[in-house]
């Protein structure tokens, strides 16, 4: 049995029912939609580029880079299509901005239905929820963009192999762990499973809500 919360059945209609789709993305609403913003601007995000938001909830960062791009220019994809459908329909200032077709069902990280067109992609505060392959499988799945121009992502640290094997204390008190959500993995398996798939990544010193870690990805270049 998962001990994923998100992987109960009913979770997310349990949540939206009772207008809690944003507690499903955690805490922190408005404050990680900035800093989510903040990091793509800083990546080059401009508005006529093209975004996918990998893993995108109610819409956290959604509500505001809707407006910032240029309409048609955002996309977003979540293993629930029903969080997505709530937060297109509380969330957004002004809803005619985003066709919700764009809202995709993807537990899979393949991204069905997305255009070539995406230039930047995010997945923020994702990767904790699951296992490892996940994060290979996104990174994988997204070398068919050929002109993406950078992937932004977020993860847990543990500080070496053995340290991993036990619960570690992460710098905003979050506890990780290896085997069960949220996990904590070692900066080495993020720069090889980057590596093999096709990218080369850079670990960004900014301090991230619940201590996450920021990692830039950039495809190799033959």
């Amino acid at each position: 049995m998962s001990s994923n919360p998100y992987e109960k059945a009913g979770f997310y209609d349990s949540a939206i029912g009772a207008g809690r789709h944003r507690a499903i993305v955690g805490g922190r609403w408005d404050e990680t939609g900035r800093i989510q913003m903040t990091i793509l601007q800083e990546a080059g995000l401009l508005p006529h580029h093209h975004l996918l938001d990998i893993g995108a909830g109610a819409l956290r960062l959604g509500c505001k880079a809707v407006p910032y791009l240029e309409p048609g220019h955002y996309w977003a994809t979540d293993a629930s299509r029903e969080i997505l459908l709530a937060g297109h329909r509380a969330e957004l200032a002004d809803p005619s901005r985003l066709d919700a077709a764009r809202l995709i069902a993807d537990a899979r990280f393949e991204f069905p239905g997305v255009p070539d067109t995406i230039t930047h992609a995010i997945a923020f505060a994702v990767f904790p929820h699951l296992p490892m392959a996940y994060l290979r499988r996104a990174l994988a799945s997204l070398r068919r963009f050929e002109r993406l121009e950078r992937f932004l992502f977020t993860v847990f640290l543990a500080p070496d192999a053995v340290t991993a094997l036990s619960p570690v204390r992460q710098p905003d008190g979050v506890v990780t762990h290896d085997l069960r959500p949220p996990y904590h993995v070692l900066a080495e398996d993020v720069v090889h499973m980057a590596q093999v798939s096709g990218w080369q990544v850079t670990r960004k010193d900014v301090m991230l809500p619940r201590g996450q870690v920021l990692f830039w990805a950039e495809p190799l270049r033959a």
